[in-house]
């Protein structure tokens, strides 16, 4: 078993339950990790046989890209879509951050993690 990280995806999306973030937006970043079987790509060295982070990161900005009112809700679609369309991955993991959140406070960020694996 291995595992594949994809780090600070970077994203302007429209999530959120205020008016003001589906109209303005904000900035989000998304961390990835995801655990398959890597031995055989490491000895055949070929793209096929291993999970592509370019499939990973079209599907993070494709979800992204549709409005949530939630993280919560966005992590799950995109952890969903992970183990629907990449048949190697048995687990995976999402940190998604809004930066600079609205909350009347000098705060960074806040995050969701959420994990899933197949059944």
């Amino acid at each position: 078993m291995g595992k594949i990280r994809v780090n600070n995806i970077r994203v302007h999306a429209n999530h959120g339950c205020l008016k003001e973030e589906s109209l303005i937006g904000s900035d989000y970043r998304v961390d990835l990790e995801v655990w398959a079987n890597l031995k055989a790509p490491a000895i055949s060295d070929t793209l096929s046989e291993t999970v592509d982070y370019v499939h990973l990161n079209n599907i993070v900005k494709n979800e992204m890209a549709i409005r949530s009112k939630l993280l919560e809700h966005v992590a799950k679609r995109i952890l969903d879509r992970i183990l629907h369309e990449i048949n190697m991955v048995e687990k995976a993991e999402i940190a998604v951050s809004k930066i600079n959140p609205p909350i009347g406070g000098d705060v960074e960020s806040v995050t969701v993690i959420m994990a899933s694996e197949r059944g």
